[in-house]
């Protein structure tokens, strides 16, 4: 029997089992899809659509290009990505994931980046946003805010580390039209940055109005796919629970952890977290009678991993454009592997800093002072009290947009 047919009856096989449990199991299917729509519904809606929403209008008015102009010698030289690669790197670690994602397929479709440089820049601009890691996994989880600041340095210093090592990726083009393009990026000034925005936006014909729908509908359409694969990961992680393959994946990944000298109880949590990160990082906090940095550096993994959740909702977006898959799946384990060593390295400087990461009764604010105590606690409270009303609102508007450009497409209609 060919590869081929043999690939085609080991999914037609796991598929098959996945419905049958689904079948078997209603109930733990029901509630997994409940746990899913509720963190999309309360926290990932209406914490990513803002972002989104203005980043459309940032690349739409020119902005970005202004900012790509300015950081093109920072960013060649460390990452060989155009300067507006800085733009999607501060936005991907602002808004956390896909942002990243979407912004360079958006930048690729206008043809901004070449197809290598969107692969480097999609490798380290997909990261975690501060709310989810200090609100959901510190002070939702661990109930220890200072567990978000080691999480944080380890996620984001990983991440570069990632952007570092993918600079090798992919061709160099020496004497060619790159390298004088490099050339010429080193002389850039704020004259030719202003240059630069006014025609982007000159080139840009769509009036504000225009531009703001357009927007609105791209960041909500992307946000329902993403609440799709939510839904749909959190109920298989339920049913690869139930029907014990998590368990014999565990048992293989315990002698592995054995080997870093990590507990083993964190087997399941880690396959969890693989799969997808909320679930992982709530079975991690729960495991008893195991040190706090080894429940620490196996979050820090499956955080910078991803999970096959985003993953997926990555390969998603990235199937718009020419924008391989594969290179972004080898950064992610690079990022989990950089962030659980870089979580280790870093555990008894920041215990002694902070006086004890595992004392969480005498928390400071974190970064304070720039940002006030509970800070993180009362913005995650804030979404999953008024989150819900956002999005629902939001979604009206959307349906409200759609048909009225329907509507002026087809007017006999």
């Amino acid at each position: 029997m060919s590869y081929s047919k043999l690939k085609t009856l080991f999914f037609a096989f796991i598929i098959s089992l996945l419905a049958m449990s689904l079948i078997l199991n209603p109930q733990a299917s029901f509630e997994a899809s409940l746990r899913g729509l509720k963190m999309w519904w309360e926290i990932v809606f209406p914490s990513l659509l803002p972002f989104l929403i203005i980043s459309e209008l940032l690349i739409g008015f020119g902005v970005v290009a202004f900012i790509g102009v300015l950081l093109e010698p920072l960013m060649r030289p460390l990452f060989r990505v155009p300067g507006v690669g800085g733009f999607v790197w501060a936005m991907g670690m602002a808004s956390g994931f896909p942002s990243g994602a979407k912004l360079t397929v958006r930048l690729r479709q206008e043809n901004q980046i070449t197809a290598y440089e969107a692969e480097r820049l999609v490798s380290f601009t997909n990261s975690s946003n501060p709310l989810f890691i200090f609100g959901a996994i510190a002070v939702g989880f661990f109930h220890n805010a200072k567990v978000g600041i080691i999480l944080a340095l380890a996620h984001y210093l990983g991440n570069i580390c990632v952007g570092l090592v993918m600079r090798f990726y992919g061709p160099y083009y020496k004497g060619r039209k790159g390298e004088r393009h490099h050339s010429v990026a080193k002389r850039a000034s704020i004259r030719r940055a202003f240059s630069q925005l006014h025609e982007t936006r000159l080139k840009n014909q769509k009036p504000l109005g225009k531009l703001l729908g357009d927007a609105v509908l791209s960041s909500v359409q992307t946000l329902l796919m993403v609440g799709g694969f939510l839904i749909l990961f959190s109920v298989l992680n339920s049913m690869l629970s139930l029907i014990q393959i998590t368990a014999i994946l565990a048992s293989i990944v315990g002698l592995v952890l054995q080997l870093f000298q990590i507990s083993s109880e964190l087997s399941i949590p880690l396959i969890s977290g693989i799969f997808e990160i909320t679930l992982g990082g709530k079975l991690t906090s729960e495991v008893l009678h195991v040190s706090l940095m080894d429940q620490v550096i196996v979050t820090s993994f499956f955080l910078a991993f991803s999970g096959l959740s985003v993953q997926a909702q990555v390969a998603s977006l990235l199937a718009e454009s020419d924008i391989r898959f594969k290179p972004f799946f080898l950064a992610r384990i690079l990022h989990g592997c950089f962030a659980a060593v870089i979580t280790y390295l870093l555990w008894k400087p920041l215990d002694r800093k902070l006086d004890g990461l595992e004392n969480a009764a005498v928390d400071l604010p974190v970064f304070s002072p720039f940002l006030p105590a509970g800070f993180w606690e009362q913005t995650l409270s804030f979404l999953t009290t008024f989150g819900p009303i956002f999005t629902v609102g939001m979604l009206w508007i959307y349906i409200l947009i759609y048909f009225n450009k329907n509507r002026q497409l087809n007017p006999n209609k």
